[in-house]
C-alpha cells in the first residue's frame, strides 16, 4: 500500500500531507492490514502503541485521515519538537502528576467536532527508554476513562498495532537537554540519550473496535467505575499484543 502519494484535493500543509511527505522522506515501507475494520459511522478514539516519532504519521497516512494525536507533554516544551507535533496537529498532555484536565476537555471537544483523537497509552517510557521491536509496555488507564466520562455518542475506541520488522536506531539528543525543556519529567533525571527510532519496514494492523455506549457509562457512574476502565484497557492491551505477534511473523 502506497501512502506517500497525495490524494485529489488534499491540502498541502495539512498534517495528513505532511505526514506523507515524511515517510516519503525518510524511506518508510508500509503495508496496513484490515483497515476496513475502523468504524465509518463512529467517533473514533485510536489507541496504538508508541516508539516512534513516526507513528502518528504512520497512523494517519495509514487512516488516510488526519488524527489528533496527544502528545507527551515534554513535546510541547522542546524546539523543534515542538513545532513538529504542532504541525501535525497534536496537543499536549498536561505535566505528569497533573490531574489532565485540560487534555480531557479538549479531547472531548475534538470528539464532538467529528475529528479522530489518537493517544498512546504507553506513555512516554518508549520513546525515550527503548524496548526491543514489538514489546509491549503496560498501558495507562487515561484513554479508558476518557471515553466513558465523554458525553459523546456512538464513541469507538480503535486498537491498532505498529509492527517494526526493520528499523535504525539514532540518537536524537541527550535526556539531560530536555531535562533542561521540563524538568517535570523524572525519565529525564537519568543518563543517557533520547532515542529516535525510524522505520523502514513496518506493518499496521487494525484491531476490532470497543463502542461505548450509555450502559457502560452508566455502569462507569456506579461503584465499579475503575473496574471497568480497567477491563477496557486490558482488552485493548490484549488486543494490540496479539496484533503485534501477527504482525511479526
Amino acid at each position: 500500500m502506497n501512502l506517500v502519494d497525495p490524494i485529489p484535493g488534499m491540502n498541502f500543509d495539512s498534517p495528513l500531507h505532511l505526514s506523507r511527505r515524511l515517510l516519503g522522506a525518510v524511506g518508510t515501507k508500509v503495508s496496513v492490514e484490515n483497515l476496513d475494520l475502523m468504524p465509518a459511522n463512529k467517533r473514533i478514539l485510536v489507541v496504538s502503541n508508541h516508539r516512534s516519532l513516526l507513528d502518528a504519521p504512520l497512523l494517519m497516512a495509514a487512516m488516510n485521515r488526519p488524527v489528533r494525536f496527544a502528545c507527551h507533554y515534554y513535546m510541547s516544551r522542546v524546539p523543534v519538537l515542538r513545532e513538529m507535533v504542532s504541525a501535525m496537529g497534536a496537543f499536549p498532555l498536561d505535566a505528569p502528576r497533573q490531574r489532565q484536565k485540560n487534555f480531557f476537555q479538549q479531547s472531548v471537544k475534538l470528539l464532538l467536532s467529528g475529528q479522530i483523537v489518537g493517544i498512546f497509552p504507553e506513555g512516554a517510557q518508549p520513546m525515550v527508554q527503548v524496548k526491543p521491536a514489538n514489546q509491549l509496555s503496560p498501558f495507562h488507564r487515561g484513554f479508558a476513562h476518557l471515553a466513558l466520562r465523554a458525553p459523546v455518542q456512538d464513541l469507538a475506541i480503535l486498537p491498532v498495532a505498529i509492527a517494526s520488522s526493520e528499523e535504525k536506531k539514532h540518537n536524537l539528543a541527550p535526556l539531560k537537554l530536555f531535562s533542561f525543556f521540563d524538568p517535570s519529567e523524572p525519565l529525564f533525571q537519568c543518563g543517557g540519550w533520547h532515542s529516535a527510532i525510524v522505520y523502514r519496514r513496518v506493518h499496521l494492523l487494525f484491531g476490532y473496535p470497543i463502542g461505548i455506549d450509555e450502559v457502560q457509562r452508566q455502569q462507569y457512574r456506579g461503584r465499579h467505575g475503575g473496574q471497568l476502565a480497567k477491563e477496557i484497557t486490558q482488552s485493548c492491551w490484549e488486543q494490540i499484543v496479539g496484533l503485534l505477534r501477527q504482525g511479526s511473523h
